[in-house]
């Protein structure tokens, strides 16, 4: 018999299990909770980082929290930084604005010259970029 490097709780591997089989997941939270779930089948730490693609530190690390802390060690800490201080409209204004063409938003008066769209459209693209990586 195989060793299990991880002996998840029956309550726990029940939810686990559903947290894969829904699919509306974060990629991160759904890698671990495949990780642990393969770990509590009795493979190897090499076997299992090979198939999710990633070292076999890092699901040592993911093991070692879900020891210590229970399904909460799935979730991601917090991030340092300075928090995002952008409304919902103004979220709006720049996707609003980054699908539009230059021609448009000189159109309506957001730019008043081509120099200054091209510009502002590189800013916006920029800015649009962000933060959508951060939603």
């Amino acid at each position: 018999m195989p060793k299990q490097h991880v002996q998840l709780t029956p309550t726990d591997r029940d939810t686990l299990t559903a947290l894969i089989t829904k699919g509306d997941q974060k990629a991160r939270i759904y890698k671990r909770a495949l990780g642990l779930l393969e770990l509590d089948r009795g493979k190897t730490y090499t076997q299992v980082a090979q198939t999710l693609g990633m070292t076999g530190q890092t699901l040592s690390n993911w093991a070692k929290k879900y020891r210590t802390l229970g399904l909460d060690g799935l979730k991601d800490a917090p991030r340092p930084g300075r928090p995002v201080e952008m409304t919902g409209k103004q979220r709006a204004q720049i996707t609003a604005l980054a699908c539009s063409t230059p021609r448009q938003a000189m159109a309506d008066g957001r730019c008043a010259s081509w120099r200054i769209t091209a510009w502002h459209w590189a800013i916006v693209s920029i800015s649009h970029t962000r933060m959508l990586k951060r939603v």
